[in-house]
């Protein structure tokens, strides 16, 4: 697995570095070696954030921990991604289709997500007008929304606004084909 480290007002030192790549390569097995993992680390007034996204098979896997120290998010974030591939464990099989890939049961007593566990209570249809980036957060805000989809009239593309947890707005867009 490829390591990117990021320090947001921190410089991260290597031993944090080490011990987040070890932690990290109890997760070598099932991803490979063409996967690429991004450790984003921001140091707050109270607290300190530890952001891990992996990327493997067009698949997109991320957790978030907060803690007074560094090395308890890292500890909770590498928890917290456990317990999400062990959740999913049963898709991310279908999805692979692959017997070497083995994703360890879980010790804890977490709860067992059955293969249809994903549920649509609500479908909603609705035409999506072109606009500007601007006026879809505005809309958004107007509807006290915290996420708004719309059609980017710079691109044409599908694109979503959101609301962040830490303030301001994000963007998502299509990539490129």
């Amino acid at each position: 697995m490829k390591l990117t480290f990021i320090g947001r007002k921190v410089n991260l030192k290597d031993n944090f570095k080490e011990l987040a790549a070890k932690k990290l390569s109890r997760f070598d097995r099932l991803f490979g070696d063409d996967a690429e993992a991004k450790v984003v680390v921001t140091v707050e007034k109270n607290h300190q954030t530890v952001e891990i996204t992996i990327f493997s098979r067009g698949m997109i896997y991320r957790a978030e921990a907060r803690a007074n120290e560094m090395n308890v998010a890292l500890d909770e974030v590498i928890a917290s991604l456990g317990s999400q591939i062990r959740r999913n464990k049963k898709r991310l099989n279908k999805k692979f289709s692959s017997a070497e890939l083995l994703i360890p049961e879980s010790d804890s007593s977490e709860e067992d997500y059955e293969e249809n566990s994903f549920q649509i209570v609500r479908r909603k249809r609705f035409a999506v007008k072109p606009m500007s980036v601007d006026e879809a957060i505005l809309q958004m805000e107007l509807l006290d929304h915290q996420f708004f989809m719309f059609r980017n009239e710079e691109t044409g593309d599908i694109s979503v606004v959101y609301r962040r947890r830490g303030g301001g707005y994000g963007l998502l867009e299509p990539e490129p084909a």
